[in-house]
């Protein structure tokens, strides 16, 4: 009996190995990805910006462009437009009335919190683009920003 238990142990030790390398690739050769939207107000944006036509998505859209400011990290500076997408023209109305004063401030001050590294990822851009969307809506007259999009980026060292 002494002389199997090291074999015995090596065999459990292999199946247990296999096993969980078949929990791990499995689910990644099968090529099916979950849709899960992050969170909950990605799932509200999804719902309330239904499929618009390019002349409905002109009516409802807006940009701003040109926006060059240092980073959190003083040595980086960025470059970007933005493009915003509202619930309806109103929306879309009121908010180019306040655009330069109070957007662009508003843009210009997340980019001073955030940290070079955050933008240089997609999965990062696209939180700061969340980020955006709700100090934006808090700001707004009336309507409601459903997305901000970053359509031109440029990130320096100084």
């Amino acid at each position: 009996m002494k002389k199997m238990l090291p074999w015995l142990i090596t065999i459990l030790l292999a199946i247990t190995l296999i096993a969980g390398a078949a929990f791990v690739l499995i689910p990644a050769l099968s090529g099916k990805k979950s849709e899960v939207i992050p969170n909950a107000q990605a799932a509200a944006q999804a719902e309330q910006l239904p499929r618009l036509s390019a002349d409905e998505l002109v009516e409802v859209s807006s940009e701003i462009t040109g926006i060059k400011t240092n980073l959190a990290d003083a040595d980086y500076i960025v470059q970007m437009n933005l493009a915003f997408q509202l619930n309806d023209a109103k929306a879309k109305e009121a908010f180019e009335k306040i655009k330069d004063i109070s957007i662009k401030p508003i843009v210009i001050q997340l980019l001073a919190d955030t940290k070079p590294d955050e933008l240089r990822t997609a999965k990062g851009r696209d939180q700061f683009s969340d980020k955006l969307t709700d100090l934006i809506n808090k700001s707004l007259p009336e309507g409601h920003l459903g997305n901000a999009k970053i359509t031109d980026f440029l990130l320096a060292a100084i």
